[in-house]
């Protein structure tokens, strides 16, 4: 789905599908980690059932308010252990579908809100 651009922020995302994310007009392929004041970046969950404490952990450097996690083409919500790192740094998590977490990054983002975006990529079916 192509989205358009919010010139706004730093960085957004124009468009995506299960192939990629097209950020700034790079397309993004794998795992991905985006944050609204810093460019993409590659994130080591490479899939859902490989996600740890450790992955979620790699997002605090980032000191966001919010992380907008994409499951993947459905919602699969990760484990509460995996994210007591997020809780005890009272940073907040919502989970959604690739979509509309992309969708929403570029909403939050384009407000100023200091928002992480964190996805999996979509595996075929």
């Amino acid at each position: 789905m192509k989205l358009h651009p919010d010139a706004s922020n730093g960085f957004s995302i124009q468009s995506y599908s299960d192939e990629g994310v097209v950020v700034n007009g790079k397309i993004q392929v794998g795992p991905l980690l985006l944050c609204s004041v810093q460019g993409p970046q590659i994130w080591s969950a490479q899939s859902f059932e490989s996600l740890t404490q450790a992955s979620f952990d790699e997002l605090l450097a980032f000191s966001p308010e919010l992380v907008l996690f994409g499951s993947g083409r459905r919602i699969q919500f990760p484990s509460p252990k995996l994210l007591q790192g997020l809780f005890q740094s009272r940073i907040g998590l919502e989970t959604m579908d690739n979509g509309a977490a992309c969708r929403t990054f570029n909403v939050l983002a384009g407000e100023g809100r200091h928002v992480v975006l964190a996805l999996i990529p979509v595996t075929p079916t």
